[in-house]
């Protein structure tokens, strides 16, 4: 199976848990193509039961800078979905990390650092085009 622009909603960014931080670099630079594109290129990936980011930290950041109201996202049963697996970043200072503390840390009031876990998916992200316009409307 693979994800296709039919299988990304639009979901309301209060809802969304970051569980890493970003490299504030990164984000400027992708801020700034954000603008020039007029739009999100590429959807968030997000556990639907709890909101936590699997894969779009950086997106998430851009979308609060632009102050939006809403992101693109495909949902996925996190725990469950076997076509996507976690490990970590060599380097990071940990030696493995499961799914399990990935959920933990997005509810959770801390933050791995940056480039701590690696998602592997099974499916390619769809190219979308969704307008900064539309993201910022509530409905």
């Amino acid at each position: 199976m693979s994800w296709e622009a039919d299988d990304v909603s639009l979901v309301p960014l209060e809802w969304l848990k970051p569980h890493e931080e970003i490299k504030v670099k990164n984000r400027d630079k992708l801020l700034e193509m954000t603008k020039k594109w007029g739009g999100f290129t590429k959807p968030l990936l997000i556990d639907l039961e709890t909101g936590a980011i699997l894969d779009g930290h950086h997106r998430h950041s851009v979308a609060v800078s632009l102050n939006l109201k809403r992101v693109p996202a495909i949902l996925i049963d996190y725990l469950s979905d076997d076509e996507i697996t976690v490990d970590v970043w060599p380097g990071c200072g940990l030696q493995s990390i499961t799914k399990q503390e990935v959920i933990e840390m997005s509810l959770s009031e801390q933050l791995y650092p940056p480039k701590t876990s690696k998602h592997t998916i099974a499916n390619h992200m769809p190219p979308i085009h969704v307008l900064l316009e539309e993201l910022a409307k509530l409905e």
